[in-house]
């Protein structure tokens, strides 16, 4: 990954729900742990408007994070982060430390290209349908991307693009097509334009879902 985030942050004494309220209303701070590894979790809180400077960067969430406390500097990623229902303003976050040499299973964003010379759009006069917008896989921490490219300038009207369809960076694996072929998930599809003959936005978005949903259905 091309950025390095660091995370600020400052030991956590008190805790607890009320000591956690009382952080972010009077002192405008984010509560957070980092744990994993062979060392203890730790206790940490956070500047919220320095964190939420950092929220609003796409790759924050999938890269390897420098977190800074009391004079040590950690690798970490963000593993979770709970928001406010209503005000959407980051209320607590997980940060999970990360070594060398053992593999992550990380939730990586897709970016689409080509999307405005895609056959299906341009000459079959399709719309592109989104079935995916992050896949999970697993890397070694300095092989882990910033995101996976879904290239659709050669997807034809009615194709579906898979996740065995992807060009996945050296050292990157999908964690679901590790279990096996029937975890090939639909990504995107092409779907006809309406009132058209033959195979219905219905139906290509039908195909596309059923094998999503049958995805879903395999891992709960």
């Amino acid at each position: 990954m091309s950025d390095t985030f660091v995370v600020e942050a400052e030991l956590r004494s008190d805790e607890g729900k009320g000591a956690s309220r009382r952080l972010r209303r009077l002192e405008a701070k984010v509560p957070a742990i980092i744990y994993g590894g062979d060392n203890a979790p730790v206790s940490l809180s956070l500047v919220r408007k320095d964190f939420e400077k950092h929220l609003e960067t796409e790759a924050f969430y999938s890269a390897i994070l420098e977190i800074t406390y009391d004079g040590k500097k950690e690798k970490a990623i963000l593993k979770a982060l709970q928001r406010h229902p209503a005000k959407d303003y980051p209320m607590h976050a997980d940060f999970f430390r990360v070594e060398a040499n053992k593999a992550l299973k990380v939730s990586i964003p897709l970016h689409y290209i080509n999307e405005e010379s895609c056959v299906g759009v341009k000459l079959g006069g399709g719309r592109i349908q989104h079935t995916l917008n992050e896949i999970e896989v697993s890397a070694l921490p300095a092989d882990l991307p910033e995101f996976i490219e879904v290239d659709m300038a050669e997807v034809d009207l009615g194709d579906v693009i898979h996740l065995s369809d992807l060009t996945f960076p050296s050292g990157v694996t999908s964690t679901a097509l590790t279990l096996g072929g029937d975890r090939d998930m639909a990504v995107a599809a092409i779907l006809a334009p309406k009132g058209a003959k033959g195979d219905s936005d219905e139906d290509t978005a039908e195909a596309a879902g059923d094998e999503t949903g049958e995805e879903d259905g395999a891992e709960s």
